[in-house]
């Protein structure tokens, strides 16, 4: 049987120390390599270009360029359209989670994490299979997507015309995949096996344009497909 490649991982961060220590956390898991490092935004898009890495783990406050507009940068980029960014920040607030899923991130994590769940976490990242804590994830897009004064969505996850492709079972798993249900329990939910639902998901993302499903959600609530503040 063959071995799987490790997840290929590059650390963006302003402290030295900081890299240092994630570095030497990546590296101690059997299934990933740390394959570059950058102190700012510009060199974390930079090194995204060259690196060719599967995770960048990216800060937000950073010199010259902040982590939010690299994420964007390096999301817009259909060169690395592969790539998926996990924002590692000390500042947990709702402003910052909305900017990161918007600029195009994949998950949100706070620096005070558990090393164990911060290498879960680049797992779930690299398969893009989950959104991180995507119950609590959704809930707080629905009340931020509530404001008068909200920022447009960028155009991935844009527009109610965005789902008129879809047919009435994707709009379904699309819905429970925006109120925080994994691939398992939105095919329970509907009966369908994990696989068919994981299959409908891929399907949505491929005609949403969407990288992921922090995306999907975000299309989902900016839509109107679900309602701010619904639960499942």
């Amino acid at each position: 049987m063959t071995t799987p490649e490790p997840i290929r991982v590059l650390l963006a961060d302003d402290q030295t120390l900081v890299r240092a220590a994630f570095a030497m956390l990546i590296e101690s898991a059997r299934d990933m390599e740390v394959v570059g490092q950058a102190g700012t935004g510009v060199e974390a898009v930079e090194r995204a270009r060259s690196a060719r890495a599967d995770v960048i783990v990216m800060d937000i406050r950073m010199p010259e360029m902040d982590g939010i507009e690299a994420t964007r940068r390096i999301a817009a980029d259909d060169d690395l359209a592969g790539v998926r960014i996990l924002v590692l920040t000390t500042y947990d607030d709702d402003e910052n989670l909305v900017a990161a899923l918007r600029a195009g991130a994949s998950g949100f994590m706070v620096k005070d994490t558990r090393p164990a769940e911060l290498l879960d976490a680049i797992r779930t990242v690299a398969s893009g299979d989950a959104l991180l804590s995507p119950g609590p994830t959704a809930r707080l897009i629905s009340r931020v997507l509530r404001l008068p004064d909200r920022p447009q969505v960028s155009a991935p996850a844009a527009g109610g015309e965005r789902l008129a492709g879809l047919s009435d079972r994707e709009r379904e798993v699309l819905t429970l995949v925006a109120r925080g249900l994994n691939n398992a329990e939105a095919g329970e939910a509907l009966g369908l096996s994990p696989l068919t639902a994981k299959t409908h998901v891929s399907r949505i993302m491929g005609k949403l344009g969407a990288r992921d499903r922090a995306q999907l959600v975000i299309a989902a609530y900016e839509s109107g497909l679900v309602a701010p503040g619904a639960e499942h």
